[in-house]
């Protein structure tokens, strides 16, 4: 079955950096786009950045151009979510998610935590 697993979440300083990882499993991944989506606390879902199956095409929410970058090495199945000059306002409960044939997002992982506090 589908599996995506987060990790790398936690405590930075506002200034600091983080990188999350998602492990995929159950299907092909490099036949997948792949998406990080993020929910603070009391909001709403927000996306953050997708990725295209090659890795060579990536998208990012307006307000995290440039401090937000996404990758993924499909020979480890894994995405990556590299976040610097992090905010408060990114603190977050963060999400890795399949894009699925009809282009939603299908499967989700159960999240890592990232708190941004000095």
């Amino acid at each position: 079955q589908v599996q995506l697993v987060e990790s790398g979440g936690g405590l930075a300083q506002p200034g600091g950096s983080l990188r999350l990882s998602c492990a995929a499993s159950g299907f092909t991944f490099s036949d997948y786009g792949m998406s990080w989506v993020r929910q603070a606390p009391g909001k709403g879902l927000e996306w953050v950045s997708g990725i295209y199956t090659d890795g060579r095409a990536t998208v990012y929410a307006d307000s995290l151009v440039g401090r937000f970058t996404i990758a993924r090495d499909n020979a480890k199945n894994t995405l990556y979510l590299q976040m610097n000059s992090l905010k408060p306002d990114d603190t977050a409960m963060y999400y890795c998610a399949r894009t699925g044939p009809s282009m939603s997002l299908d499967y989700w992982g159960q999240g890592t935590q990232v708190t941004v506090s000095s």
